[in-house]
């Protein structure tokens, strides 16, 4: 009952005029030349009020039970769809759980999107994503298809890389059985999620199997080999920090080997790779206030350099997380419209 109160109360303030906010927020926040968002600015100030556990201090029990309660908070509506169905399909180490979006928009056969949700290969699942995911199908009349991949790290890399692979082959391979069109498939994700949409996207390419015919690449990880500068402008108060990242990457990658050389792995840095060449168009998008802001970029900057037509989008107010924001915070809902009509336009929607 507390939580929820607190919650009703965190975005009734969020939803006052600027000016009130502004004496809210505080001094505004300055980087590179760019202001934070003043809801944003409130919001992290509230959040840091209410004494949250820093999710890094946590176990991943915890952090999961954490991150359940409040992904959905600044997400907004649900829209109906015609119809969510749920699913197990065999995966490399046992089933996988996927839920599928079908629209009441457009028309069948419908194209499709298979998404892997974010939260640091650690915390996450369709639960947390279900408002924007159900949004993404709505705006974009598509099928939207949200994969419960294993999590670390109870199943470390590769178990989440292939349990994306195994949901995007089954889609391919499966599409008419749901109602979507075989020829028009795209992945997408944010952040982890992201990262698993571009490991994807460049392992079927060097495979030779069904290559995704769109990438929706949300903040994404693409460099767990190096920390950019933005790590260090960003190291904390954006919610997302250098702090949490480390944990993630730490609780992803195996013990076995140092995570430099793991940082070096394409399937886990996709910046990494040697050659990006015949991949799929992309829309990625960063935030400003993000530690991943420069890498999502540098990502972005390879695709064009080897011919892939690809789609950047900074929101230099933003943090990340912003994908679920949607619902109050003004600058994130007109980002989530760009999402859309990017995923339209990769998918050739109508």
């Amino acid at each position: 009952m507390i939580e929820r109160l607190r919650n009703t109360l965190v975005v009734s303030l969020l939803g006052l005029p600027r000016p009130a906010l502004s004496l809210l927020a505080g001094r505004p926040i300055v980087r590179d030349d760019a202001p934070l968002d003043v809801q944003v600015q409130t919001m992290l100030r509230l959040v840091a009020a209410a004494g949250i556990p820093s999710v890094e201090t946590l176990s991943a029990a915890d952090a999961r039970k954490v991150f359940a309660a409040s992904a959905g908070l600044l997400a907004g509506r649900a829209p109906v769809m015609s119809r969510v169905e749920n699913r197990c399909i065999a995966g490399p180490a046992g089933q996988i759980a996927l839920r599928i979006y079908v629209p009441r928009t457009g028309k069948a056969p419908h194209p499709v999107l298979v998404y892997y949700h974010g939260g640091g290969w650690v915390i996450g699942s369709p639960d947390t994503h279900d408002v924007p995911a159900r949004c993404l199908a709505e705006r974009s009349a598509c099928i939207v298809i949200s994969v419960d991949y294993r999590l670390a790290p109870e199943h470390k890399f590769p178990g989440p890389f292939e349990d994306a692979m195994a949901s995007f082959a089954w889609a391919a391979a499966n599409a008419a059985s749901f109602g979507g069109d075989p020829s028009r498939i795209a992945v997408g994700g944010d952040s982890a999620g992201g990262n698993l949409a571009a490991a994807v996207a460049q392992q079927t390419s060097l495979t030779g199997r069904r290559v995704p015919d769109f990438q929706l690449l949300v903040y994404p990880v693409t460099d767990l080999g190096a920390e950019s500068r933005s790590y260090e402008l960003f190291a904390d108060g954006f919610y997302l920090t250098r702090p949490l990242m480390r944990w993630f990457r730490d609780h992803y990658l195996p013990d076995s080997t140092p995570a430099s050389a793991w940082g070096e792995d394409p399937r886990v840095s996709p910046l990494r790779a040697p050659n990006l060449a015949g991949l799929p168009p992309a829309c990625v998008m960063t935030a400003g206030f993000d530690p991943l802001r420069n890498e999502g970029k540098a990502y972005a900057e390879r695709l064009l350099e080897a011919g892939v037509a690809v789609d950047y989008r900074n929101y230099p107010t933003l943090i990340h997380g912003f994908l679920s924001m949607a619902g109050v915070i003004g600058p994130a809902r007109s980002a989530f419209a760009d999402a859309v009509s990017a995923l339209r336009a990769g998918l050739r929607t109508g």
